[in-house]
């Protein structure tokens, strides 16, 4: 693992790391087509899109990753790092027990990481999806980062994007400060961080994805030198079997 911020091998140049983390495995990923996802959904978009928010949590495999993440991390970024969440609570419980000792000034909940809001579309699935809605199927089937769901989503290439931007934005303000900053965030908005941070087209990242997610508890790290204007991706590192 690479070290925490601090002088690098040479002496002259400081380094400061982002740590990019998907959060721990929850009961949505674990049981996602027999529970979420059932075909047909039981609930409003609203109220699936607060039962999102709110109430989905880790299973016990995601707890154990939070805790494989508490000493990954330790190496990674060190032992007081900035920590932002987003307001999701499969996040919010990851960075509870991966870092059970900062104070909520050290780890904060940010908007700018919550998961891409498919609106009404909210655990549809894809066949209750273009059903209900029939014009949304050729953009949401050939493309999806630009696909707006329906009753107030946001796309990936326009809202998650932007809000991802801004995020990287307020994280070179706090790197550049020598603080080492954590996100513990979704797999799309993931997609929305690598293309900016890797300077990679958000296409491209759709494209892989659909191939391989980043895994659950993953940590892409990046550093950003000091008198540096962009960032270098370091690695993935992800639990083994737990």
């Amino acid at each position: 693992m690479r070290q925490a911020a601090g002088a690098s091998a040479s002496g002259n140049v400081r380094t400061m790391i982002l740590a990019v983390v998907r959060h721990a495995q929850s009961v949505e990923n674990a049981d996602k087509y027999a529970g979420f996802y059932q075909n047909q959904r039981p609930y409003s978009g609203t109220a699936a899109h607060d039962i999102s928010r709110r109430v989905v949590g880790l299973t016990p495999l995601g707890f154990r990753e939070s805790l494989w993440l508490k000493d990954s991390l330790a190496e990674i970024v060190g032992s007081a790092p900035l920590v932002y969440t987003s307001t999701y609570r499969r996040a919010i419980d990851t960075a509870a027990i991966a870092f059970p000792h900062l104070s909520k000034e050290q780890c904060q909940q940010s908007e700018l990481l919550d998961e891409q809001h498919y609106g009404d579309a909210t655990y549809m699935t894809k066949s209750e999806l273009f059903a209900t809605y029939s014009d949304h199927a050729d953009e949401r089937r050939y493309r999806k980062h630009l696909w707006v769901p329906p009753g107030g989503g946001e796309s990936l290439a326009d809202g998650v994007w932007n809000r991802a931007e801004k995020f990287v934005i307020l994280t070179r303000e706090q790197l550049r400060s020598h603080h080492n900053v954590v996100a513990v965030t979704h797999n799309t908005t993931i997609l929305a961080l690598r293309a900016i941070l890797e300077r990679r087209s958000i296409i491209d990242m759709v494209n892989e994805a659909r191939k391989e997610k980043t895994p659950t508890a993953g940590i892409l790290h990046y550093e950003l030198e000091e008198e540096g204007a962009q960032f270098q991706l370091l690695g993935l590192s992800i639990p083994l079997p737990l």
